[in-house]
């Protein structure tokens, strides 16, 4: 049975594509996500999970569950796609921001300095896929008699410590950043791991011998809006 268990277990290769790619220099590598639709029930865990990992505050979510009804009246169903940033390699995002905050990193992440952004929003206007949020600043305990803690304390996106009272990313602009944080610590993303259906998967397109390398290559692979020339690195099947 244990035996059985662990081949069932997709987590286990992914874990060890990612331990091999951080053996690579950056530019050698570069994460890519896929997506089986096919596997997604629309129940909204990854958004969870990803709330809870980078401490997201309301009004900012990096990864909302899109839902598509088809069919017709009495037989119609629901179809759902995650919609995490699409880190793009030609990202409209980077060339539109007027004071170089947001850059594409050789390994594929479009990342955001939070110390540089001016919160002018013209990233949120460019990308073709809403993958971008304002933080405003506010909690969730707003209007409450007491504000928690927990809602105050840092997050670590992209490896820094951010404490939530003391300014960034307040006034800035955010999005999914692949869990930077935890792929530098050798870790599958937030979503990936707590997936129900184990619809994601992640890992190094360069590494042909990778899961999601063999993924990609498969016939009902899709992308994105791919007419726009924005060649995004998140894979749907369906």
């Amino acid at each position: 049975m244990s035996d059985f268990l662990e081949k069932e277990n997709i987590m286990l290769p992914m874990q060890d594509d990612i331990k091999k790619a951080l053996e690579k220099p950056e530019a050698e590598r570069h994460w890519v996500m896929v997506i089986d639709t096919r596997k997604c029930v629309g129940c909204t865990a990854c958004t969870v999970s990803c709330v809870a990992e980078n401490k997201l505050p309301p009004g900012v979510v990096y990864r909302p569950v899109l839902a598509h009804e088809f069919g017709t009246f009495p037989n119609v169903g629901q179809r759902f796609m995650p919609r995490p940033c699409m880190q793009c390699d030609n990202p409209p995002c980077v060339p539109v921001c007027p004071v170089n905050a947001t850059w594409k990193r050789d390994d594929g992440i479009v990342a955001i300095d939070y110390d540089a952004c001016i919160g002018c929003r013209y990233c949120i206007t460019a990308c073709p896929y809403s993958a971008r949020t304002f933080d405003t600043g506010h909690t969730y305990d707003e209007g409450t008699p007491a504000q928690l803690d927990y809602e105050l304390e840092p997050n670590f996106e992209y490896g820094a410590e951010w404490p939530r009272d003391e300014g960034s990313p307040i006034g800035n602009v955010r999005k999914c950043h692949f869990c930077l944080h935890r792929l530098n610590e050798g870790e599958l993303p937030a979503c990936v791991t707590t997936c129900i259906g184990m619809a994601n998967y992640f890992g190094d397109a360069n590494d042909p011998d990778s899961l999601v390398a063999k993924l990609i290559a498969s016939p009902n692979v899709r992308r994105l809006k791919e007419e726009m020339g924005t060649e995004p690195s998140v894979y749907y099947l369906i």
